[in-house]
């Protein structure tokens, strides 16, 4: 038996060092001034909406083939064929300077993503398994994802000032500090856990059959509908519409257009800094209000905010803040939940099955929100999402009630 055996105690070593690489993940670095970025290459919005749909297609054809790779190489391995694609679409994305190649990267930069998306997930799980400490899943995944979050307090106002100077240098430090990630993956290795499994009998078509038996498996079907269909697709046309409706609301409040750009980079910001704070109490909004009051009450709170803010447009400062600030967590949450009905054998393929419905679901809510925006504006498209996802919610739970009081042993088998 290892010094990690299993002992009853996290793997602190292992943790840590997942804290670490957590901290590489340089988003907000970009995410500030990245659509200014593509328009001063010439791009119309018509070819960025362009963009997100080949990213999002690519996720949907890219996420189980990457999960079954991610199991039959290893998890660690996953995700440094990840990491590395990421830093390196990074830098070319900050030389790029026509559309074809922008729209070549964002493939590369989904397929990064695809390798890493379910592999970061079923690693953490697994290993914490080695020390029988899977039920802080949660726990510990809340506290990366604050210390990514809180790395991206800092990021996105260094991002908004190196915007100004100009608006590639972003994506190049995003990407020496992804690249950071790399060393702090090779010194780590798969649990114990994954390696006493037999992945030789994970063929591809064993692979599909485990998502099939996934989503079917009553304890997770109306889970996948509620969380990943309907809930993740809404908090993603948030994520597309932030920039624009700040923008809109700062500027009928009196504030300079030429300030635009340096505030979102602090209101990004101030995003992250609520995203690490909620991610920070993860495990204990797990213990004390529980996987089903979360679920079953954060929707239909989200829906109403999303309309609310049509009819006040000021509120959407608040509710946008609040509503990016809490996704991160609402993800870790999510995959606890499927993490405790899955078997470690095929998890990193259920998981990025996940990521894929939710790159699915997306694509028709852009297009759909997107036409509604040229019609109208965002703040229509968004009131429109929240009211969809109010009544998709209620239709849900009429058909049975999505998420398990009990939290049961991990077979996907039933």
């Amino acid at each position: 038996m290892t010094e990690r055996g299993r002992s009853g105690r996290l793997p602190e070593s292992a943790v840590f060092k997942y804290y670490l690489y957590k901290a590489t993940k340089a988003v907000e670095f970009y995410r500030p001034v990245m659509y200014l970025y593509f328009l001063a290459q010439g791009l119309s919005f018509t070819q960025i909406a362009l963009l997100e749909a080949a990213y999002n297609v690519t996720t949907v054809l890219g996420e189980v083939p990457t999960g079954y790779v991610g199991d039959r190489i290893g998890r660690r391995d996953s995700l440094l064929v990840g990491t590395g694609v990421i830093a390196a679409t990074l830098v070319a994305i900050g030389f790029a300077e026509s559309f074809p190649a922008l729209l070549g990267l964002y493939v590369c930069w989904s397929m990064g993503y695809n390798f890493r998306s379910g592999s970061e997930d079923a690693w953490l799980y697994d290993t914490l398994t080695d020390d029988l400490s899977e039920d802080r899943f949660s726990h510990v995944r809340g506290r990366g994802e604050s210390v990514s979050l809180l790395t991206g307090v800092v990021a996105a106002v260094v991002g908004g000032y190196l915007g100004s100077v100009d608006l590639a240098y972003p994506f190049f430090v995003a990407a020496g500090v992804t690249a950071l990630g790399l060393p702090v993956l090779l010194s780590l290795s798969d649990s114990e856990t994954y390696e006493e499994t037999d992945d030789e009998d994970l063929s591809l078509g064993r692979s599909v059959r485990i998502v099939r038996e996934t989503v079917t498996n009553r304890r997770i079907r109306a889970f996948v509908v509620y969380y990943y269909v309907l809930f993740a697709a809404v908090l993603y046309l948030v994520f597309m519409f932030v920039q624009p409706i700040f923008e809109t609301v700062v500027i009928d409040l009196g504030v300079a257009p030429g300030r635009v750009e340096s505030l979102l980079g602090w209101y990004y910001a101030g995003i992250s800094l609520v995203g690490a704070a909620v991610s920070y109490y993860a495990g204990a909004i797990k213990k004390r209000i529980g996987l089903r009051t979360w679920f079953l009450v954060l929707p239909f709170a989200v829906g109403a905010a999303l309309a609310g803010m049509y009819l006040v447009p000021v509120l959407a400062l608040p509710v946008l803040l609040l509503a990016r600030g809490i996704a991160d967590t609402t993800r870790a949450l999510a995959s606890q939940y499927v993490n405790d009905r899955t078997e470690s054998l095929g998890r990193a393929t259920v998981l990025s099955a996940m990521a894929m419905v939710s790159g699915l679901t997306v694509i028709p809510f852009q297009l759909a929100s997107g036409a509604v925006s040229d019609f109208s504006s965002p703040l229509l498209a968004l009131a429109i999402a929240g009211g969809v996802l109010v009544a998709g919610s209620l239709a849900v739970l009429a058909w049975e009630v999505p998420v398990a009081a009990d939290r049961p042993t991990a077979d996907a088998s039933e």
